[in-house]
Protein backbone atom coordinates (compact mmCIF):
# COMPACT_ATOMS: atom_id res chain seq x y z
CA UNK A 1 0.00 0.00 0.00
CA UNK A 2 1.00 3.37 -0.75
CA UNK A 3 2.17 5.73 2.09
CA UNK A 4 1.41 9.78 2.00
CA UNK A 5 4.53 11.67 3.04
CA UNK A 6 3.81 15.26 3.93
CA UNK A 7 7.15 17.28 4.49
CA UNK A 8 5.59 20.90 5.47
CA UNK A 9 6.82 20.70 9.24
CA UNK A 10 3.91 22.65 11.23
CA UNK A 11 1.65 22.76 8.26
CA UNK A 12 1.45 19.67 8.46
CA UNK A 13 1.35 19.37 12.22
CA UNK A 14 -1.71 22.31 12.31
CA UNK A 15 -3.64 19.96 9.44
CA UNK A 16 -3.31 17.26 11.94
CA UNK A 17 -6.55 18.41 13.41
CA UNK A 18 -8.61 18.32 10.55
CA UNK A 19 -8.26 14.57 10.74
CA UNK A 20 -9.07 14.46 14.29
CA UNK A 21 -5.30 13.64 16.04
CA UNK A 22 -3.24 15.33 18.09
CA UNK A 23 0.05 16.38 17.04
CA UNK A 24 3.13 18.05 18.58
CA UNK A 25 4.49 21.56 16.51
CA UNK A 26 7.32 19.63 16.17
CA UNK A 27 6.76 17.29 13.93
CA UNK A 28 8.58 17.23 10.44
CA UNK A 29 7.44 14.30 8.65
CA UNK A 30 3.82 12.49 8.75
CA UNK A 31 3.81 9.11 7.31
CA UNK A 32 0.38 7.22 6.83
CA UNK A 33 -1.52 5.04 4.81
CA UNK A 34 -5.25 5.64 4.97
CA UNK A 35 -6.05 7.92 2.57
CA UNK A 36 -7.70 11.21 4.00
CA UNK A 37 -11.56 11.98 2.80
CA UNK A 38 -13.52 14.94 3.60
CA UNK A 39 -17.02 14.73 2.59
CA UNK A 40 -17.77 18.33 2.20
CA UNK A 41 -14.52 19.06 0.20
CA UNK A 42 -15.34 15.66 -2.04
CA UNK A 43 -19.42 17.51 -2.39
CA UNK A 44 -17.64 20.97 -3.18
CA UNK A 45 -15.25 19.12 -5.68
CA UNK A 46 -18.15 17.21 -7.40
CA UNK A 47 -20.82 20.13 -7.45
CA UNK A 48 -17.90 21.89 -10.04
CA UNK A 49 -16.13 24.39 -7.33
CA UNK A 50 -12.41 25.01 -7.64
CA UNK A 51 -10.14 25.19 -4.95
CA UNK A 52 -10.43 28.82 -3.89
CA UNK A 53 -14.48 28.90 -3.93
CA UNK A 54 -14.02 25.60 -2.08
CA UNK A 55 -11.31 27.41 0.44
CA UNK A 56 -13.68 30.49 0.76
CA UNK A 57 -16.88 28.09 1.25
CA UNK A 58 -15.22 26.41 4.04
CA UNK A 59 -13.97 29.68 5.89
CA UNK A 60 -17.50 31.00 5.97
CA UNK A 61 -18.60 27.75 7.84
CA UNK A 62 -16.44 28.82 10.53
CA UNK A 63 -13.56 25.60 9.92
CA UNK A 64 -11.05 27.91 11.42
CA UNK A 65 -12.18 28.59 14.32
CA UNK A 66 -13.31 25.15 15.15
CA UNK A 67 -10.03 23.74 14.28
CA UNK A 68 -8.09 27.03 15.35
CA UNK A 69 -5.96 26.31 11.84
CA UNK A 70 -5.15 28.40 9.66
CA UNK A 71 -6.01 30.11 6.38
CA UNK A 72 -2.41 28.44 4.67
CA UNK A 73 -3.49 25.00 6.35
CA UNK A 74 -6.47 25.35 4.99
CA UNK A 75 -5.83 25.94 1.41
CA UNK A 76 -3.09 23.22 1.63
CA UNK A 77 -5.83 20.60 2.84
CA UNK A 78 -8.13 21.65 0.41
CA UNK A 79 -5.44 21.20 -2.72
CA UNK A 80 -4.84 18.06 -1.08
CA UNK A 81 -8.25 16.58 -1.23
CA UNK A 82 -8.64 18.21 -4.84
CA UNK A 83 -5.56 16.12 -5.67
CA UNK A 84 -6.43 13.13 -4.39
CA UNK A 85 -9.91 13.06 -6.33
CA UNK A 86 -8.98 13.82 -9.17
CA UNK A 87 -6.51 10.85 -9.12
CA UNK A 88 -9.56 8.63 -8.05
CA UNK A 89 -11.94 9.94 -10.61
CA UNK A 90 -10.70 7.83 -13.24
CA UNK A 91 -11.32 4.91 -11.02
CA UNK A 92 -14.84 5.79 -10.34
CA UNK A 93 -16.00 5.65 -13.85
CA UNK A 94 -15.04 2.13 -13.43
CA UNK A 95 -15.75 1.82 -9.69
CA UNK A 96 -14.72 -2.53 -9.83
CA UNK A 97 -11.06 -0.59 -10.13
CA UNK A 98 -11.51 1.47 -7.50
CA UNK A 99 -12.13 -1.67 -5.28
CA UNK A 100 -9.51 -3.57 -6.70
CA UNK A 101 -6.53 -1.00 -6.67
CA UNK A 102 -3.82 -1.04 -4.37
CA UNK A 103 -2.62 2.53 -4.39
CA UNK A 104 -5.51 4.45 -2.13
CA UNK A 105 -5.99 2.75 1.09
CA UNK A 106 -9.81 3.42 1.77
CA UNK A 107 -12.20 1.91 3.90
CA UNK A 108 -15.15 0.17 2.21
CA UNK A 109 -17.82 2.54 3.49
CA UNK A 110 -15.56 5.71 2.75
CA UNK A 111 -15.06 3.66 -1.39
CA UNK A 112 -19.23 3.05 -1.13
CA UNK A 113 -19.62 7.18 -0.09
CA UNK A 114 -17.28 8.06 -3.15
CA UNK A 115 -19.12 6.12 -5.43
CA UNK A 116 -22.83 6.52 -4.53
CA UNK A 117 -22.20 10.21 -4.52
CA UNK A 118 -20.30 10.47 -7.79
CA UNK A 119 -23.42 8.90 -9.68
CA UNK A 120 -26.04 11.22 -7.73
CA UNK A 121 -27.73 13.32 -9.91
CA UNK A 122 -30.31 16.09 -9.53
CA UNK A 123 -33.94 15.22 -10.02
CA UNK A 124 -35.27 18.53 -11.66
CA UNK A 125 -32.26 17.82 -14.19
CA UNK A 126 -32.91 14.46 -14.74
CA UNK A 127 -36.48 14.46 -15.07
CA UNK A 128 -35.62 17.05 -18.20
CA UNK A 129 -33.23 14.77 -19.78
CA UNK A 130 -35.59 11.53 -19.11
CA UNK A 131 -36.23 9.74 -22.73
CA UNK A 132 -33.91 11.89 -24.50
CA UNK A 133 -31.14 10.50 -26.54
CA UNK A 134 -28.01 10.71 -24.83
CA UNK A 135 -25.92 12.45 -27.45
CA UNK A 136 -24.47 15.57 -27.91
CA UNK A 137 -27.08 17.23 -29.43
CA UNK A 138 -28.94 17.21 -25.95
CA UNK A 139 -25.92 18.02 -23.90
CA UNK A 140 -25.94 21.50 -26.38
CA UNK A 141 -29.35 22.06 -24.81
CA UNK A 142 -27.84 22.18 -21.18
CA UNK A 143 -28.12 25.65 -21.04
CA UNK A 144 -31.25 26.08 -21.54
CA UNK A 145 -31.96 23.05 -18.77
CA UNK A 146 -30.28 25.01 -16.59
CA UNK A 147 -32.54 28.12 -16.69
CA UNK A 148 -35.49 26.04 -16.44
CA UNK A 149 -34.79 23.82 -13.89
CA UNK A 150 -32.07 26.46 -11.36
CA UNK A 151 -29.59 23.58 -11.50
CA UNK A 152 -26.59 25.47 -11.96
CA UNK A 153 -24.37 25.18 -15.40
CA UNK A 154 -20.69 26.22 -14.10
CA UNK A 155 -18.63 27.42 -16.63
CA UNK A 156 -15.84 24.60 -18.05
CA UNK A 157 -13.43 27.12 -16.96
CA UNK A 158 -14.22 27.65 -13.57
CA UNK A 159 -10.39 27.86 -12.77
CA UNK A 160 -10.75 31.39 -13.40
CA UNK A 161 -12.79 32.56 -10.73
CA UNK A 162 -13.35 35.73 -9.23
CA UNK A 163 -10.66 37.06 -7.08
CA UNK A 164 -12.90 39.70 -5.33
CA UNK A 165 -15.15 37.05 -4.21
CA UNK A 166 -12.15 35.50 -1.89
CA UNK A 167 -11.27 36.32 1.62
CA UNK A 168 -8.01 35.13 0.71
CA UNK A 169 -5.37 35.48 -1.92
CA UNK A 170 -6.29 33.19 -4.69
CA UNK A 171 -3.70 29.92 -5.00
CA UNK A 172 -2.86 28.62 -7.87
CA UNK A 173 -4.19 25.49 -8.55
CA UNK A 174 -3.06 23.06 -11.76
CA UNK A 175 -6.32 23.27 -13.66
CA UNK A 176 -6.43 18.95 -13.77
CA UNK A 177 -6.84 18.71 -10.40
CA UNK A 178 -10.13 20.09 -10.98
CA UNK A 179 -12.91 17.76 -12.11
CA UNK A 180 -12.91 16.24 -15.76
CA UNK A 181 -16.24 17.72 -16.08
CA UNK A 182 -16.58 20.91 -13.96
CA UNK A 183 -19.93 21.45 -14.83
CA UNK A 184 -22.69 19.51 -12.89
CA UNK A 185 -25.38 19.14 -15.41
CA UNK A 186 -22.50 17.57 -17.80
CA UNK A 187 -21.03 16.05 -15.38
CA UNK A 188 -24.16 14.07 -14.62
CA UNK A 189 -25.32 13.90 -18.63
CA UNK A 190 -21.88 12.18 -18.64
CA UNK A 191 -22.33 10.07 -16.17
CA UNK A 192 -25.45 8.99 -17.73
CA UNK A 193 -23.89 8.02 -20.95
CA UNK A 194 -21.30 5.87 -19.57
CA UNK A 195 -23.76 3.98 -17.34
CA UNK A 196 -25.91 4.23 -20.53
CA UNK A 197 -22.57 2.34 -22.86
CA UNK A 198 -21.77 0.22 -20.30
CA UNK A 199 -25.38 -2.09 -19.82
CA UNK A 200 -27.12 -1.61 -23.52
CA UNK A 201 -26.14 -4.53 -24.87
CA UNK A 202 -25.89 -7.01 -21.89
CA UNK A 203 -27.55 -10.44 -20.83
CA UNK A 204 -29.35 -10.47 -17.56
CA UNK A 205 -30.91 -8.04 -15.60
CA UNK A 206 -30.41 -4.50 -16.07
CA UNK A 207 -30.27 -3.53 -12.63
CA UNK A 208 -28.36 -6.16 -11.47
CA UNK A 209 -25.75 -5.48 -14.38
CA UNK A 210 -25.61 -1.37 -13.44
CA UNK A 211 -24.84 -2.93 -9.68
CA UNK A 212 -22.35 -5.33 -10.94
CA UNK A 213 -20.37 -2.67 -13.12
CA UNK A 214 -20.82 0.55 -10.85
CA UNK A 215 -21.48 -0.70 -7.59
CA UNK A 216 -24.35 1.15 -7.11
CA UNK A 217 -26.96 0.88 -4.13
CA UNK A 218 -30.28 -0.97 -4.90
CA UNK A 219 -31.92 2.60 -5.41
CA UNK A 220 -29.57 4.12 -7.19
CA UNK A 221 -29.19 1.01 -9.84
CA UNK A 222 -32.84 1.46 -10.40
CA UNK A 223 -33.53 5.19 -11.14
CA UNK A 224 -30.13 4.42 -13.34
CA UNK A 225 -32.33 1.55 -15.27
CA UNK A 226 -35.30 3.22 -15.58
CA UNK A 227 -33.18 6.03 -17.14
CA UNK A 228 -31.33 3.55 -19.74
CA UNK A 229 -34.82 2.26 -20.10
CA UNK A 230 -36.44 5.51 -21.50
CA UNK A 231 -33.58 6.42 -23.34
CA UNK A 232 -33.46 3.12 -25.37
CA UNK A 233 -37.61 3.45 -26.29
CA UNK A 234 -37.35 7.47 -26.40
CA UNK A 235 -40.63 8.27 -24.48
CA UNK A 236 -41.62 11.44 -24.54
CA UNK A 237 -42.19 12.95 -21.13
CA UNK A 238 -41.38 17.06 -22.75
CA UNK A 239 -44.98 17.84 -23.62
CA UNK A 240 -47.00 20.08 -21.24
CA UNK A 241 -49.47 17.72 -19.85
CA UNK A 242 -46.74 15.96 -18.70
CA UNK A 243 -44.77 18.57 -16.75
CA UNK A 244 -46.59 17.49 -13.36
CA UNK A 245 -45.00 14.06 -13.28
CA UNK A 246 -41.84 13.48 -11.35
CA UNK A 247 -38.86 11.43 -12.19
CA UNK A 248 -40.01 9.65 -9.36
CA UNK A 249 -43.15 8.90 -11.32
CA UNK A 250 -41.39 7.56 -14.68
CA UNK A 251 -38.98 5.46 -12.89
CA UNK A 252 -41.34 3.44 -11.31
CA UNK A 253 -43.38 2.77 -14.44
CA UNK A 254 -40.24 2.20 -15.80
CA UNK A 255 -40.01 -0.61 -13.08
CA UNK A 256 -43.43 -1.81 -14.22
CA UNK A 257 -42.63 -2.05 -17.28
CA UNK A 258 -39.26 -3.73 -17.76
CA UNK A 259 -40.88 -6.43 -14.94
CA UNK A 260 -43.21 -6.69 -17.40
CA UNK A 261 -43.03 -6.14 -20.83
CA UNK A 262 -39.56 -6.17 -21.75
CA UNK A 263 -38.10 -9.74 -23.42
CA UNK A 264 -36.72 -10.99 -19.74
CA UNK A 265 -39.93 -10.71 -18.18
CA UNK A 266 -40.37 -13.83 -19.55
CA UNK A 267 -37.80 -15.61 -20.73
CA UNK A 268 -33.96 -14.95 -18.82
CA UNK A 269 -31.80 -16.34 -22.24
CA UNK A 270 -32.05 -13.79 -24.27
CA UNK A 271 -30.01 -10.74 -25.42
CA UNK A 272 -30.50 -7.24 -24.12
CA UNK A 273 -33.22 -8.70 -22.18
CA UNK A 274 -34.54 -5.50 -19.84
CA UNK A 275 -33.86 -2.74 -22.39
CA UNK A 276 -35.73 -3.54 -25.12
CA UNK A 277 -39.41 -4.33 -25.22
CA UNK A 278 -40.34 -7.40 -26.15
CA UNK A 279 -42.20 -7.54 -29.83
CA UNK A 280 -43.71 -10.73 -29.77
CA UNK A 281 -45.72 -9.74 -26.80
CA UNK A 282 -46.49 -6.10 -28.35
CA UNK A 283 -47.84 -8.33 -31.46
CA UNK A 284 -49.73 -10.36 -29.53
CA UNK A 285 -51.86 -7.36 -27.75
CA UNK A 286 -53.53 -6.98 -31.06
CA UNK A 287 -55.57 -10.38 -30.55
CA UNK A 288 -57.13 -8.23 -27.12
CA UNK A 289 -58.97 -5.94 -29.57
CA UNK A 290 -61.81 -8.84 -29.37
CA UNK A 291 -63.00 -6.70 -26.40
CA UNK A 292 -64.16 -3.71 -28.26
CA UNK A 293 -64.83 -5.54 -31.24
CA UNK A 294 -67.09 -7.78 -29.76
CA UNK A 295 -70.08 -6.38 -28.87
CA UNK A 296 -71.63 -8.98 -27.16
CA UNK A 297 -68.22 -8.98 -25.18
CA UNK A 298 -68.02 -5.66 -24.55
CA UNK A 299 -71.59 -5.48 -23.44
CA UNK A 300 -71.49 -8.41 -20.62
CA UNK A 301 -67.58 -6.77 -19.45
CA UNK A 302 -69.58 -4.13 -19.16
CA UNK A 303 -72.18 -5.47 -16.94
CA UNK A 304 -69.79 -7.05 -14.61
CA UNK A 305 -67.83 -4.24 -14.10
CA UNK A 306 -70.48 -2.35 -13.62
CA UNK A 307 -72.09 -4.96 -11.49
CA UNK A 308 -68.99 -5.56 -9.22
CA UNK A 309 -68.29 -1.54 -8.40
CA UNK A 310 -71.88 -0.30 -7.82
CA UNK A 311 -72.23 1.20 -4.55
CA UNK A 312 -68.50 1.16 -3.75
CA UNK A 313 -67.34 3.57 -6.50
CA UNK A 314 -68.24 7.30 -5.70
CA UNK A 315 -68.43 8.06 -9.44
CA UNK A 316 -70.46 5.35 -11.04
CA UNK A 317 -73.04 7.44 -13.38
CA UNK A 318 -69.81 8.74 -15.18
CA UNK A 319 -68.24 5.72 -14.82
CA UNK A 320 -70.83 3.60 -16.38
CA UNK A 321 -71.97 6.50 -18.96
CA UNK A 322 -68.02 6.55 -20.09
CA UNK A 323 -67.53 2.48 -19.71
CA UNK A 324 -67.31 2.22 -23.40
CA UNK A 325 -64.88 5.22 -24.00
CA UNK A 326 -62.32 3.59 -21.39
CA UNK A 327 -62.05 0.38 -22.61
CA UNK A 328 -62.05 1.23 -25.84
CA UNK A 329 -58.76 3.61 -24.59
CA UNK A 330 -57.41 1.28 -23.19
CA UNK A 331 -57.60 -1.87 -26.21
CA UNK A 332 -56.56 1.08 -28.65
CA UNK A 333 -53.39 1.54 -26.52
CA UNK A 334 -52.69 -2.08 -26.42
CA UNK A 335 -52.70 -2.81 -30.24
CA UNK A 336 -50.81 0.26 -31.08
CA UNK A 337 -47.79 -0.31 -29.02
CA UNK A 338 -46.17 -2.10 -32.02
CA UNK A 339 -45.53 1.38 -33.51
CA UNK A 340 -42.11 3.13 -32.43
CA UNK A 341 -44.34 6.52 -32.22
CA UNK A 342 -47.05 4.81 -30.19
CA UNK A 343 -44.20 3.80 -27.86
CA UNK A 344 -43.15 7.18 -27.59
CA UNK A 345 -46.56 8.51 -26.52
CA UNK A 346 -47.82 5.69 -24.27
CA UNK A 347 -47.56 8.64 -21.38
CA UNK A 348 -49.24 11.08 -23.07
CA UNK A 349 -51.90 8.64 -24.56
CA UNK A 350 -52.45 7.66 -20.17
CA UNK A 351 -52.94 11.30 -19.42
CA UNK A 352 -55.42 12.32 -22.68
CA UNK A 353 -57.42 9.07 -22.25
CA UNK A 354 -57.44 8.74 -18.68
CA UNK A 355 -56.37 11.28 -16.57
CA UNK A 356 -57.27 14.06 -17.73
CA UNK A 357 -60.80 12.12 -18.08
CA UNK A 358 -60.86 11.21 -14.47
CA UNK A 359 -59.90 14.40 -13.12
CA UNK A 360 -62.42 16.16 -15.12
CA UNK A 361 -64.86 13.85 -13.61
CA UNK A 362 -63.73 14.76 -9.98
CA UNK A 363 -62.28 10.44 -9.69
CA UNK A 364 -60.71 9.88 -6.32
CA UNK A 365 -57.56 7.40 -6.46
CA UNK A 366 -59.63 4.60 -4.68
CA UNK A 367 -62.40 5.02 -7.42
CA UNK A 368 -59.30 4.59 -10.09
CA UNK A 369 -57.87 1.89 -8.14
CA UNK A 370 -61.26 -0.14 -8.02
CA UNK A 371 -62.33 0.50 -11.27
CA UNK A 372 -58.77 -0.81 -13.24
CA UNK A 373 -58.88 -3.58 -10.38
CA UNK A 374 -62.08 -4.72 -11.70
CA UNK A 375 -62.21 -3.69 -15.23
CA UNK A 376 -59.48 -6.40 -15.25
CA UNK A 377 -60.74 -9.14 -12.90
CA UNK A 378 -64.34 -9.00 -15.27
CA UNK A 379 -62.26 -10.06 -17.95
CA UNK A 380 -61.27 -13.50 -16.56
CA UNK A 381 -65.13 -14.40 -16.15
CA UNK A 382 -65.90 -14.15 -20.01
CA UNK A 383 -65.70 -17.65 -21.21
CA UNK A 384 -65.12 -16.36 -25.00
CA UNK A 385 -61.82 -14.27 -24.20
CA UNK A 386 -58.90 -16.89 -24.48
CA UNK A 387 -55.99 -14.33 -23.69
CA UNK A 388 -55.83 -14.48 -19.63
CA UNK A 389 -52.23 -14.52 -19.39
CA UNK A 390 -51.11 -11.95 -22.17
CA UNK A 391 -54.17 -9.53 -20.02
CA UNK A 392 -53.15 -9.80 -16.70
CA UNK A 393 -49.31 -9.01 -18.04
CA UNK A 394 -50.59 -5.90 -20.05
CA UNK A 395 -53.25 -5.06 -17.15
CA UNK A 396 -51.18 -4.99 -14.30
CA UNK A 397 -48.54 -2.85 -15.73
CA UNK A 398 -51.08 -0.40 -16.98
CA UNK A 399 -53.12 -0.35 -13.59
CA UNK A 400 -50.06 0.36 -11.66
CA UNK A 401 -48.85 2.99 -13.84
CA UNK A 402 -52.19 5.01 -13.69
CA UNK A 403 -52.30 4.63 -10.29
CA UNK A 404 -49.08 6.36 -10.15
CA UNK A 405 -49.28 8.97 -12.34
CA UNK A 406 -52.85 9.94 -11.16
CA UNK A 407 -52.71 13.12 -8.79
CA UNK A 408 -52.07 16.54 -8.96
Amino acid sequence: AACLIFLWGQLVARKGRFCGTTMTNNLDIFVGNTTLIDEEVYQLWLDGYTVNDAVSRRLRSGILEQTGATVDVLQSDTMDHYRTFYMLERLLHSPPKLLNQLLFQIPPYRQTMLIERYYAFDEAFVREVLGKKLSKGTKKDLDDISVKTGVTLKSCRRQHSDPGSLSVKPVQVPVVWTRLESSPLLFQFDNFKRVFKAVEELRGSLVENIQQHFLLSDRLARDYAAIVFFANSRFETGKKKLQYLTFEDFAYCAEQMIQNWTLGAMDTNVDNMDVDLDKEFLQGLKELKILIADKDLLDMHKSLVCTSVRGKISVYNEMEANFKNLSRALINIASKLTHSKDVRDFFVDLVEKFVEPFRSDKWSPEDVRLFLTQYTACAHMLEAFRYQTLWERYMSTIKACLLKMYHD
